[in-house]
């Protein structure tokens, strides 16, 4: 019988996969490769070092920040989106919260509804990327977007949403969003190597993202130049692992307060899972993870405690983590 490693290398050389996947198991490494290029023009190999994006597993950071802030006491999880913007954003009605946005149950409409998405690798940014690089710059493509249910009736995944509570992380916490990031979940959990890097000036060690299995075109003009809530955060496997590990040792949060995150609120019948805050649930059981998908970006991060597994796949092109995630979860049985 072959050894996971020799099935994901398997998938992996199938697939042209390129990009690292991480296992751990009960504390140890089982499998720590990377495959592919990070740059294909100078046939710059991936690493288990490169930097990834990450696109909505960015989700996560800003869902635990928020949470930082609320044991901190400068929010609360009923605290309206309205009391902090002012007469920004009216369309947002008077009674959406935190826990709302959250937890996708907000009903507000969204810039970037991803159902109303032909291909992923399209250009629905409404503005030119590069006017997008902080939570304020967002007010001009936030703004417009009708109610599409009353606030706690309803689940409908929205990436407004999070932009909307990036932008009151900023109000409330006293600084900018990518600053109570760092504070509130890099420096904690010991994630140096995880950051917002401007997409027209990546160093190095960061991959760059690419719209096809082959082929030279990049995302640039796809995504804001600068993540932000919602997603473009650049993070390595090893650092994806760490946020597991301070999250579930209580470096970032309580330990209450990360049970009540990963606790499902919602079922989510077309994906065949839960939604808890900030954090995707099986749908029966007790993993969960991150997920990051976007044009040029691909991006699970998994836990399971009753198993005490952690895999994080990271691919820098649209739809290459997908095969492999899909023979982990068949092959540790989640």
């Amino acid at each position: 019988m072959r050894s996971l490693e020799e099935l994901i290398d398997a998938t992996a050389q199938a697939e042209d996969f390129s990009g690292v996947v991480r296992v751990d198991r009960h504390g140890t490494t089982e499998v720590a490769k990377a495959y592919g290029y990070a740059d294909r023009a100078y046939g710059l190999a991936n690493t288990v070092k490169t930097q990834f994006g990450t696109a909505s597993v960015t989700k996560g950071f800003t869902a635990l920040t928020v949470m930082v802030l609320v044991e901190e006491g400068r929010l609360d999880l009923s605290t309206t989106a309205r009391s902090l913007l002012g007469e920004d954003l009216p369309e947002i009605a008077d009674n959406v919260t935190v826990e709302h946005l959250l937890a996708h149950r907000s009903g507000i409409g969204d810039y970037l509804d991803e159902d109303g998405l032909d291909d992923m690798t399209d250009y629905p940014v409404p503005v030119p990327v590069h006017q997008l690089a902080t939570p304020e710059d967002y007010l001009e493509v936030l703004t417009g977007h009708t109610t599409v249910f009353p606030a706690g009736e309803g689940f409908a995944y929205n990436n407004g949403g999070y932009v909307v509570l990036a932008l009151l992380v900023e109000r409330a916490g006293g600084a900018g969003y990518h600053e109570q990031v760092r504070r509130c979940v890099l420096e904690p959990a010991g994630m140096a190597d995880t950051g917002f890097l401007r997409s027209d000036e990546l160093p190095r060690r960061a991959a760059r993202g690419y719209l096809a299995l082959d082929g030279l075109r990049t995302n640039v003009l796809h995504l804001p130049v600068v993540g932000v809530g919602d997603g473009g955060a650049y993070s390595t496997a090893a650092d994806l692992h760490r946020l597991w590990e301070a999250l579930h040792s209580g470096r970032i949060v309580s330990p209450d307060t990360a049970e009540l995150m990963v606790t499902p609120r919602s079922d989510w019948p077309a994906e065949s899972h839960r939604y808890g805050l900030g954090f995707h649930v099986h749908e029966t059981g007790d993993a969960a993870w991150l997920e990051g998908y976007d044009a040029g970006v691909s991006c699970t991060s998994l836990h399971e405690p009753g198993q005490d597994v952690t895999y994080t796949v990271i691919s820098n092109w649209t739809d290459g983590a997908w095969p492999i995630v899909e023979l982990l979860n068949n092959q540790l049985g989640l």
